[in-house]
């Protein structure tokens, strides 16, 4: 989501200063410097000039044609809405090609956008509003033109009636004003953090506010809705796929943002009972591009017959995104996991070593960041800016936190049970008020068990959650371990109904406001968001406000680290593993361009080689 604002200066004028000097600073009638450019960045120039043909990772003769398939996602394994922006059903995978925004990221650079419905943007030093100049050219799938009401009409609806992701990311939008029929002014709320707001504002969706005057937008649906996107819904089948295709008509074909990608005719996803069912799957070919996450298939499921043939490639992708945060996440609303002595018990009972020997081929590192593989990640002992940003906290952190390297998981024997990391554990419980029981429970004063209960969808992690659960028991800790469908797994997660539960987040390049739907007291209530571990803490939410406040690249890093290593000290999650890489399986029916983005998997710039899949099939291995 997205960025805003600017006072009047004609249109013309804003279009004439776009293509003459678009990054040259322009002065309203009070002098305030304001900035007319093509893109943004959160810091520091844009790589590309306003001119630029198109993004160096694409082929811009890349040819149009085919169909690219993958395995659906979703909570229930199905889908039952065509509505992406509430909470209410469950939204098909690949809803965001029906949908263009006003910028659009260039993944090449960790925090740049440039223009897609928005010609150009407008906007002051300190970033308080920023206006939009639309494309007058840009339309709807319905051919009705994309304007500035339209624009309005999704911050105030998604404000109002959207997810709470929606909802938060725009709590500093104080409003939105049509300026004229291509120009809107968006503004910020007085004493918000508005680096980034203006390219948070520029990536939302754009709804059509003719379509919603008839059509309910708080409900979900089957209906495909109109957008302005490259694509439009073609075959809806709820228990099996979804199909896109390209919109002939699609207006923004040749835009320099817009070369050398949506290059299939169709896309489809193909939605499976389970992921066994999804490999057996690619296996024969109904779909043709997998991301595998499973090592343990990934280390023995892959000599089937189409890969020692050579139909099926396979390919390890350098990913250099934050690896993410994924763990096992202690909801601290639960009145049991509110000391911290109860979580870092829990969390050495987890035996990454073993499991990583045993269960994963070697094939992963532990996490011990949130920020993994970044130069956010906090390490050591603090020092220089992180330091400093530390010590205007230092009566209201734990000393340790500026004396000791930052926590980082115990490493355990790769034997299943670790006498020494359980001899740890009791002490922390009997230390917390936890004593042993007759029924060899444990229990506190009030003669109340210690239980935990695991909750999963994924019989994948039964392996893993298993060998967890018995070592918990082991030290008198009443583990169970419930399996649900995905239908009540997303509903227990969005109303936070569980003591434990296994997600994977990743967090951007460029901190912002995302960190309050997952670290901030105002997500700590709100159903759907993203704060697993019901963290609500002053401290934790001043320092996310400090970085999204930072004014450039060094000074945020300092500052995340900071937050880093101070959630780290809370144990609010017992983290997991991860690899910095896209393991992929694809069927040899395509062609992708020389060079991979360093911030994307790189799939959306492919294109079908029809040559290729006419020598598949001639051989029989594809229909």
């Amino acid at each position: 989501m997205g960025n805003w604002h600017f006072q009047t200066v004609s249109r013309a004028v804003g279009v004439l200063l776009s293509l003459v000097i678009s990054t040259t600073p322009a002065w309203a009638e009070s002098h305030e410097k304001i900035t007319v450019s093509h893109g943004i960045s959160t810091f520091g120039e844009l790589k590309y000039p306003p001119d630029f043909p198109h993004f160096d990772y694409v082929n811009p003769d890349a040819p149009k044609g085919g169909t690219i398939s993958f395995q659906g996602t979703g909570a229930s394994r199905t889908f039952d809405s065509l509505n992406p922006f509430i909470l209410k059903g469950e939204a098909a995978q690949g809803l965001g090609r029906l949908f263009d925004s006003l910028l659009v990221r260039a993944y090449d650079e960790p925090d740049a956008s440039y223009g897609l419905l928005a010609e150009t943007l407008e906007y002051p030093d300190d970033r308080s509003w920023v206006i939009f100049n639309l494309r007058p050219e840009a339309r709807f799938s319905d051919g009705e033109p994309v304007t500035a009401e339209d624009v309005v009409f999704t911050i105030d609806t998604l404000k109002a009636d959207g997810s709470p992701l929606y909802r938060l990311a725009l709590s500093d939008v104080e409003g939105a004003e049509a300026l004229g029929p291509h120009r809107v002014k968006v503004t910020f709320a007085e004493g918000a953090s508005t680096r980034d707001l203006p390219a948070e504002v520029g990536s939302l969706e754009i709804l059509p506010k003719h379509y919603y005057e008839t059509v309910t937008f708080n409900e979900s649906t089957l209906e495909p809705p109109v957008g302005s996107g490259p694509f439009l819904v073609r075959d809806v089948d709820t228990k099996r796929s979804i199909t896109y295709c390209r919109n002939p008509d699609y207006w923004g074909v040749d835009l320099p943002v817009s070369v050398g990608m949506n290059n299939f005719d169709c896309v489809v996803y193909e939605y499976f009972l389970d992921n066994t069912a999804a490999f057996e799957a690619l296996k024969s070919g109904e779909y043709l591009f997998h991301e595998e996450f499973s090592s343990l298939i990934w280390a023995t499921g892959y000599e089937f017959p189409a890969i020692t043939s050579g139909w099926v490639k396979r390919e390890v992708l350098e990913d250099q995104r934050s690896s993410g945060a994924q763990g096992f996440w202690l909801n601290m609303r639960r009145e049991k996991l509110q000391d911290q002595r109860v979580r870092e018990a829990i969390g050495l009972m987890f035996n990454f070593e073993w499991s990583n020997e045993t269960l994963f081929y070697g094939a992963y590192n532990r996490t011990d960041s949130f920020w993994e593989n970044t130069p956010m990640q906090a390490e050591g002992v603090p020092d220089g800016d992180e330091l400093a940003f530390l010590e205007t906290y230092r009566d209201r952190l734990p000393p340790e936190v500026f004396t000791e390297p930052a926590v980082t998981p115990y490493v355990s024997t790769t034997t299943k049970t670790d006498r020494r990391a359980q001899r740890q554990a009791l002490s922390l419980l009997s230390e917390a008020g936890w004593t042993t029981g007759s029924d060899g429970i444990m229990r506190n004063a009030k003669n109340e068990r210690l239980s935990i209960e695991f909750v999963s969808d994924s019989p994948a992690f039964d392996r893993i959650i298993l060998p967890f659960i018995e070592n918990l028991k082991s030290i008198g800790i009443a583990a169970t371990y419930e399996t649900v469908d995905p239908a009540e797994m997303e509903q227990r997660q969005e109303d936070f109904d569980y003591d434990m539960t296994v997600t994977r987040l990743v967090l951007p390049l460029s901190p912002s406001v995302e960190l309050r739907s997952i670290f901030g007291s105002q997500s700590l209530d709100e159903p759907g968001s993203f704060n697993l571990s019901g963290l609500a803490d002053p401290v934790v939410d001043d320092m996310i406000d400090q970085a999204i406040r930072a004014d450039s690249r060094e000074q945020l890093d300092a500052r995340v680290r900071a937050l880093d290593r101070v959630l780290r000290s809370k144990h609010i999650w017992v983290p997991n593993w991860f690899k910095g890489a896209h393991w992929i399986a694809y069927w040899d029916v395509f062609g992708k361009p020389d060079k991979k983005p360093a911030y994307a998997r790189g799939d959306d710039y492919w294109w079908f080689d029809q040559t290729k899949f006419d020598d598949l099939k001639a051989q029989g291995a594809l229909r």
